[in-house]
């Protein structure tokens, strides 16, 4: 069985999949009561799977009106998706953070099933054995290569 946050989730791409703007609103205690949970899960499930490096926006109004607005940026390439990825990097990249780059780019269909595992495998904290933050750097260096030779190599075909 999957858990509460996997459904949410899945729910929730669904309708963003099926509205025509590749966007939703919605409110959190409308969502707590459907799902029967608390508003702090739907929190969570937003914050961690509706992030911009898995390609969303998120934008929320608070009070008795709020609302919350999931928003799927659609790119034009992969040239685009790749130099907005490497915009988002910066100088340091937590493990976690990668992975949700590394699903989008698989998600995309920019790299395959097989290359976002490879990615995966070298952006583990137990390959990367170095104390934090010079870890997180590390990554964020990888990153963009692993990015810019994607990038590079599609200019080239």
């Amino acid at each position: 069985m999957r858990n509460i946050s996997d459904v949410i989730e899945k729910y929730l791409k669904q309708i963003i999949e099926g509205n025509e703007q590749a966007l939703i609103e919605v409110k959190r205690s409308e969502l707590a009561d459907q799902f029967d949970c608390v508003p702090s899960q739907i929190n969570y499930v937003i914050r961690t799977r509706f992030t911009e490096e898995k390609g969303y926006v998120v934008e929320s109004k608070r009070g008795g009106g709020g609302y919350i607005r999931i928003i799927k940026v659609e790119l034009t390439d992969h040239v685009d998706l790749y130099d907005r990825l490497i915009e988002l990097i910066g100088t340091q990249l937590s493990q976690q953070a990668a992975e949700g780059i590394i699903s989008r780019l698989e998600e995309e269909e920019a790299v395959t099933a097989r290359e976002a595992k490879l990615m995966k495998a070298v952006m583990d904290r137990e390959v990367l054995t170095v104390p934090l933050p010079a870890r997180d750097q590390l990554r964020a260096k990888l990153m963009v290569a692993l990015i810019r030779t994607l990038k590079y190599k599609l200019s080239n075909q």
